[in-house]
């Protein structure tokens, strides 16, 4: 099964004591590189996140982040009393240099960052439960995003591979023309050199070490073989671009060695498409998981 290493979700978080929003995305990435970004009194819950992605995810550049717009939690408050003081003393002090009467309001000392802090008392395990249903359902729209793109993409590969098994049956139906090719040229090397002389074993001894040079049964047996792997990868492995990868350049090093072996125009042609298709399905193979 094939899946993007790209894909988006967006969630409305609407729930009775949590309002927010959820997004995940991701870019293509050759390892597993996580960011997640949570309000900071959610950062305790930062693991969790990270061990439900790891256990989904294989490959890529994955962002999630989590706005938090109302939490019905209960509040504790508490005043730092001596930092209160000295801003209130510090205040008459400027009014009384700059000869302004107007006294040191609540409102004046509030202004000032920890004069007063509070926080949430959060029960991490009941917050967890509230927030796990809102990351499965986000987590299944992404990967629903993913699936259809890696739809598109297998169409698309599997396009490549029809070229390529052309490619090979062409190349196939060229091999008795090889044989014959080597056979007629070896002869007429040996008559131009010998003349009329030719020693008939001495030709059949050589031919036969040229077709053992020119064959290529051994390649073309080769490249079915993978292909077949392939689209065994394809159907049944939920993350087989590694895989996929692999086998893409081992058809390559057999279509290389085809070339070289090539003797005849028609080949050369189908080697060329051999090559371009294979390159298209290495690219496409850079984009899924």
């Amino acid at each position: 099964m094939i899946k993007s290493m790209t894909g988006f979700s967006h969630r409305e978080i609407a729930h009775e004591r949590l309002r927010g929003s959820m997004d995940l995305r991701s870019y293509n990435n050759r390892y597993l590189d996580l960011s997640i970004s949570l309000p900071h009194h959610l950062a305790r819950l930062e693991p969790r996140f990270r061990a439900f992605l790891q256990e989904r995810i294989v490959h890529g550049k994955i962002e999630l982040y989590v706005r938090i717009r109302f939490l019905d939690l209960p509040v504790r408050a508490s005043a730092d009393l001596a930092a209160a003081k000295a801003v209130a003393e510090t205040l008459r002090g400027i009014a009384a240099a700059c000869d302004i009467a107007e006294p040191v309001k609540l409102s004046n000392l509030l202004a000032f960052d920890g004069v007063v802090a509070y926080e949430r008392e959060i029960d991490e395990d009941e917050l967890w439960r509230l927030l796990l249903p809102e990351l499965e359902s986000c987590f299944a729209a992404y990967e629903e995003s993913r699936l259809c793109e890696g739809r598109a993409t297998r169409e698309d590969i599997e396009h490549q591979l029809a070229r390529i098994e052309a490619g090979v049956a062409a190349i196939s139906a060229n091999v008795p023309e090889i044989e014959r090719t080597v056979r007629t040229q070896l002869r007429e090397r040996f008559r131009e050199v010998m003349g009329d002389s030719v020693d008939e074993g001495r030709i059949l001894s050589e031919t036969a070490a040229l077709l053992m040079k020119y064959t290529v049964n051994e390649e073309l047996a080769r490249l079915a073989a993978h292909i077949a792997s392939f689209r065994r990868i394809v159907e049944r492995e939920d993350a087989p671009g590694k895989k996929l990868d692999f086998l893409a350049q081992e058809m390559n090093r057999e279509v290389n060695t085809v070339g070289s072996k090539n003797i005849l125009l028609p080949v050369a042609e189908a080697v060329v498409e051999l090559k371009d298709a294979l390159e298209n399905i290495r690219e496409q193979l850079r984009n899924i998981e």
